[in-house]
């Protein structure tokens, strides 16, 4: 059994900071309903490469579920919803502010249901404030949290954004960590339910902090003030391909520039210490650009682990499935969904070897299961169908 095997969840969210969450809980052995609208649903069922209508970023984001598809607009509907909130441990959604509860289901009308519900509220600013009803996307948390600041060019100064959804990402996690810590008080009895508000803003920064804000974190001004660990990432470039390594002590820059084939560099008194490589920055790095481009990706790779020399060639998303340490990792699963035909999948990334995870079931089409949980429900699915609840 997986971790939360037991525990049953209403997803009502939509794109990536609430699916994606909700998605861990049922690879961690949760049971999980996705409830979706009418027409096409949440929005990642049509963006992006698909095959019969299963897109790859939906299949990404909502394995492991059942799908239900009720129209809210209904009361119908809204009784088969109460009727599963009564029955639920966890309900996640990633509305704007206000949007559940004008449906009459927000967390005060829900827990008078079921007082130990979790519910799980995602929003891009906030709860109130006077951003709270503008609407986001993951850029616009990545541009207001000072993420795209982060990524500025040192020779412009000009922000960039990250081309993977960040913010989304790290406000999944943080909600399904935050889930799992109010199931752990309810089971020892600290709480009972309780409401969890998650903003994406504030996840984005939490998770930006411990590094990138540690010049912001000493606020006096007789601080010694020196940049931030990664400022200085940047990708080697060799005679043949890309790289990226790190040499932060002495023994680490001897390893580098024999790497490089020169280890003449590193007995050069401009670069012999860690000081005067400082004193000397600039010339150091014409240095070993110069280095690294008469020197063949092969040739480094073989070498620095020879030398101890923290570094990688710089991956693919097609090398990553081919790639010895992935493939001794186990990271990949390859299956036939039902939809989408072949897919490859990660695994869960920690390894519980008391209750594994598991990649769970494969990612419900529109509405797959509405028939199955309304008669586990005890509803009479014509009489639904004829009131407009379900198609």
């Amino acid at each position: 059994m997986g971790p939360l095997d037991g525990v049953k969840v209403l997803d009502f969210s939509v794109m990536i900071s609430g699916p994606l969450s909700a998605m861990m809980l049922a690879d961690q052995g949760a049971e999980v309903v996705k409830v979706e609208t009418p027409g096409f649903g949440d929005i990642m069922r049509i963006l992006g490469t698909s095959k019969n209508g299963m897109t790859g970023i939906f299949a990404n984001n909502n394995r492991g579920k059942r799908s239900l598809v009720v129209d809210l607009k209904t009361d119908e509907a809204k009784e088969v919803v109460r009727r599963l909130v009564a029955d639920t441990d966890v309900l996640i959604q990633n509305f704007r502010p206000g949007a559940m509860a004008r449906l009459g289901l927000g967390y005060d009308e829900l827990a008078e249901i079921n007082p130990d519900l979790i519910y799980m509220s995602i929003s891009g600013y906030g709860p109130d404030g006077p951003y709270s009803n503008r609407r986001v996307y993951d850029n616009v948390i990545q541009a207001a949290s000072g993420l795209a600041s982060v990524q500025s060019d040192p020779a412009n100064g000009e922000p960039a954004m990250f081309r993977t959804l960040l913010c989304d990402k790290a406000a999944a996690y943080t909600a399904c960590q935050s889930i799992t810590a109010a199931l752990f008080a309810r089971a020892t009895g600290k709480a009972r339910g309780q409401h969890i508000e998650l903003a994406m803003l504030d996840a984005a920064i939490a998770f930006m902090w411990p590094d990138s804000g540690m010049d912001a974190v000493i606020l006096d001004d007789d601080a010694n003030r020196q940049p931030t660990l990664a400022a200085n990432y940047g990708v080697t470039r060799l005679a043949d391909g890309f790289a990226s390594a790190s040499a932060v002590t002495d023994s680490e820059f001897q390893g580098l520039t024999a790497a490089f084939g020169r280890p003449e560099l590193a007995e050069d008194p401009r670069f012999a210490d860690t000081l005067s490589r400082m004193a000397n920055f600039g010339e150091m790095v014409t240095e070993l650009a110069d280095a690294a481009a008469n020197c063949s990706l092969h040739d480094f790779i073989e070498r620095s682990a020879q030398f101890d020399v923290p570094s990688s060639r710089i991956n693919t998303l097609d090398d990553l499935p081919s790639d010895p340490q992935v493939i001794n990792n186990e990271v990949f699963v390859e299956r036939d969904h039902p939809i989408a035909g072949r897919v490859r999948e990660p695994r869960p990334a920690a390894r519980l070897h008391g209750t594994p995870q598991r990649v769970s079931r494969d990612a419900p089409g529109h509405g797959e299961h509405t028939l199955e949980i309304i008669a586990e429900l005890g509803f009479d699915a014509d009489a639904l169908r004829a009131a407009g609840a379900i198609a």
